[in-house]
């Protein structure tokens, strides 16, 4: 998982859509700003993935207080395994932390926490983050392009920014990406 950054300008904001009354403008939007990427688990979503409105802090959804920066696009699995647990894992670090990345650990296909850093454990344990056949997945998908890379002969920067043009829906786990080959993916804004 990467920080999130959410978009001063979108289409949430300015026309002030409400969950329940917008819920379905809301998730197209929230669908394009993350570029069909599932916020947790960072995976693309498929055709036939259930795609919910997460509202990161459920104690806020129906408030007031409740909105677009309460607001992300996640796989139905991820948002039905987090809703009961809330409580158990505070404090919790917000994905949109500014030293998300410092704290929420990549190496190796895995996620880790800094030793003592709570928040940081709990988003982990809350968001299943280390979820082994979650981590599996990332390194099989990080040896794969490592391998294409070694066979075509180009830089990693050149392959991604190949594959985003011609077929991005094959370009996820970004943070894995960026931390496993040191380059920077850029999203389409």
């Amino acid at each position: 998982m990467r920080r999130q950054i959410k978009n001063t300008e979108s289409l949430i904001l300015s026309n002030n859509w409400k969950y329940g009354t917008h819920s379905e403008k809301i998730r197209e939007v929230l669908l394009t700003e993350q570029n069909h990427i599932c916020t947790y688990t960072e995976t693309f979503f498929g055709r036939s993935d259930t795609r919910d409105i997460e509202h990161f802090n459920p104690k806020l959804k129906g408030t007031d207080e409740d909105g677009y920066h309460n607001w992300f696009l996640v796989k139905h699995q991820w948002n039905s395994e987090k809703s009961t647990k809330w409580d158990k894992f505070q404090p919790i670090l917000s994905p949109m932390d500014d030293d998300f990345e410092k704290r929420v650990v990549y190496e190796d296909g895995y996620y880790d926490f800094n030793v003592g850093d709570k928040e940081a454990e709990n988003l982990i344990k809350l968001l299943k983050l280390d979820d082994l056949e979650l981590a599996k997945e990332r390194k099989s998908y990080i040896n794969g392009h490592k391998e294409d890379i070694e066979d075509m002969g180009v830089s990693p920067q050149i392959y991604f920014e190949r594959l985003m043009i011609r077929k991005p829906n094959q370009v996820y786990f970004i943070r894995a990406i960026e931390e496993e080959f040191k380059i920077k993916i850029n999203l389409p804004k």
